[in-house]
């Protein structure tokens, strides 16, 4: 069987509230991880004290996720305030990065 090829284009990425979504996640895992602590002694012998671990786990996951997505977010807003856009200033093709003017440094005008 041959395998398809999509002939259509990818759709855009939804842009949402991401950070708030993330951190609604997070604090649902911790509320389900507090929630399941009085029972831990008929989680463990039932075998089920996974489920506890999970929340807690889920918890720890989602602290790293709300600073990753708090770091994205960011950078988005950086980058779209940034009058030179995402590229950075035009920069001649060959050249080591951006022309500096030529005379004395800061320190000398300072004096």
């Amino acid at each position: 069987m041959a395998k398809r090829t999509p002939t259509h284009e990818a759709p855009e990425p939804l842009e949402g509230p991401v950070v708030a979504t993330v951190t609604g996640g997070t604090i649902l895992w911790f509320v389900l991880f507090l929630a399941q602590l009085p029972f831990y002694g008929w989680f463990d012998r039932h075998g089920h004290l996974w489920w506890l671990w999970t929340c807690l786990a889920g918890t720890g996951l989602g602290l790293i996720g709300i600073w990753y997505v708090r770091g994205r977010d960011a950078a988005l807003k950086r980058a779209a305030a940034d009058p030179a856009g995402p590229e950075g200033p035009d920069v001649p093709e060959g050249s080591d990065g951006p022309a500096r003017p030529a005379g004395p440094g800061p320190s000398a005008a300072a004096e």
